[in-house]
């Protein structure tokens, strides 16, 4: 352990103590639990992160509880590592230096709705901030796969995009988050407004440089959304379609997902009530399209010679509380791996204009051993794309990395989810304003330690120009 985390474990009661009235969880059963996500999917990750856990859990429904325990943790020098629903995949929620696990799960408020704009407290489930901003006519713009029970402030601190990015691109658009309010960890800690650009240098981050108490986000007008499996037998049939529909201007939509064979047929096998659908299917894409955009939809799809293999309405959905958005995103690698579990899975970023070409040349080389799995969604500057969670036979840590290599080397962009420190999923570079931001909400580095590269050099970072990305390569190995 760095000798900057170690700390008395017996001041985890000094901190309890301290914070009368929070729940707080001590069973290690539960402790060990709370402290994982789905970083399972990643053998290396499943392998570097066993035995890594909190001492406790803090459980605070109210901004004065929060603020109890932070105090206490910052004059005592106890980690701290924020948790939301832990629906991640890199072991965000999991400690790597101990201490306290914050739960902001309780800490829920839906705040307000107007405008297209709305705001919430960092822990409110996505599901439960639609069902309250749809009645006004708005949803979010993008929800992950794990939208019933991922939070609001877990999204922002450790994902990407999601459902809703082939519109509006990934969170990190401009006009997607507006503003956050967060806490800083000090003995006396302050509560800051950030407002966009500045609000961003606290996303995917993994709540390393700093506590959220609160998100306004932009939202996109609710629609009712028809729910679609069409099939295909060729798989270039089926990539074509899936872009065409993508960037059709006149169909509205919510998502298109297209998975290429086996994986319809690895579905079929998790997935019981789609088994008769995904049968029909060599190669799949999952579609969700406003209703009122069902004739130009179907049309694009007779143009493709595609077949519609299944269909529901926003009433279906509804009725039965099956949704399609849980067989997309990264949901698609957790029916999977039901089912083989030999498998494991990267993150890619197609080249848009380039994306199609991209994608049959490495089908081509690959084809068998890596699963083609693409999300069509809108780059930060508004061109359509799409973003790849290939899942992959895996072999050894050797062969996974050559595969990603691979990719790279066909101009494909990387995010390696087989790291838990920030700057590795981030291609080699360390963000100087990421580490500023930590320097003024954490001075004493509290915030989930160990997991941001650049705070162990920020002396030299620190000397960087704003906005300057610094190479790992320049800086002491760690």
């Amino acid at each position: 352990m760095n000798a900057a985390y170690e700390f008395d474990k017996a001041l985890i009661e000094q901190v309890m103590a301290a914070s009368t009235g929070v729940d707080w969880i001590t069973d290690e059963a539960r402790v060990d639990r709370l402290g994982r996500d789905f970083a399972w999917f990643s053998p290396v990750l499943l392998r570097e992160l066993a035995g890594k856990r909190a001492d406790a859990v803090a459980r605070p429904r109210t901004e004065d509880e929060v603020r109890r325990v932070v105090s206490a943790c910052a004059r005592l020098g106890v980690p701290i590592t924020v948790r939301g629903s832990a629906t991640g995949n890199y072991g965000q929620c999991t400690p790597i230096h101990g201490g306290v696990l914050l739960d902001m799960s309780g800490y829920n408020q839906f705040l307000w709705v107007r405008d297209g704009i709305g705001r919430a407290q960092s822990g409110i489930r996505m599901g439960d901030f639609d069902d309250r901003a749809r009645p006004a006519g708005w949803e979010l713009r993008c929800v992950p796969s794990t939208f019933r029970s991922a939070t609001l402030g877990g999204l922002y601190g450790g994902g990407f995009g999601g459902v809703g990015s082939i519109n509006f691109g990934p969170l990190a658009s401009t006009g997607n988050v507006l503003g956050v309010r967060a806490m800083s960890i000090e003995p006396e800690p302050q509560t800051v407004e950030l407002r966009a650009p500045e609000a961003l240098l606290m996303h995917h981050v993994y709540g390393t440089n700093g506590l959220v108490l609160e998100m306004e986000v932009g939202l996109a007008p609710a629609h009712a959304w028809l729910e679609a499996i069409v099939g295909f037998d060729d798989f270039d049939a089926a990539l074509t379609f899936s872009d065409a529909l993508a960037s059709a201007p006149g169909v509205v939509k919510k998502s298109v997902t297209f998975l290429a064979s086996p994986i319809p047929a690895l579905l079929a096998q998790a997935v019981p009530h789609l088994n008769a659908p995904l049968s029909q299917a060599k190669h799949a894409v999952l579609v969700l399209a406003a209703e009122f955009s069902e004739a130009p939809f179907l049309q694009l799809m007779r143009e493709h010679r595609g077949t519609l293999c299944h269909r529901q309405s926003a009433q279906d959905v509804a009725r039965t509380k099956r949704t399609l958005v849980e067989y997309t995103w990264n949901h698609t690698t957790l029916h999977a791996l039901k089912v083989d579990k030999g498998l494991t899975y990267i993150q890619s970023g197609f080249v848009a204009g380039q994306h199609l070409q991209q994608v049959r040349a490495l089908e081509k080389l690959l084809s068998g051993e890596v699963l083609m799995h693409l999300e069509f969604i809108r780059t930060k500057e508004g061109a359509m794309t799409c973003s790849g969670l290939q899942m992959v036979r895996y072999q050894s840590d050797e062969r996974l990395n050559e595969i990603m290599q691979i990719h790279r080397d066909h101009g494909v962009y990387i995010a390696n989810p087989h790291v838990w420190r920030v700057e590795d999923g981030k291609q080699g570079s360390i963000n100087r304003d990421v580490v500023a931001t930590k320097q003024r909400f954490d001075p004493q580095g509290l915030l989930n330690p160990g997991k941001l590269r650049g705070w162990a050099v920020k002396e030299q970072v620190l000397h960087a120009q704003p906005g300057e990305e610094v190479s790992l390569a320049t800086l002491p190995s760690f």
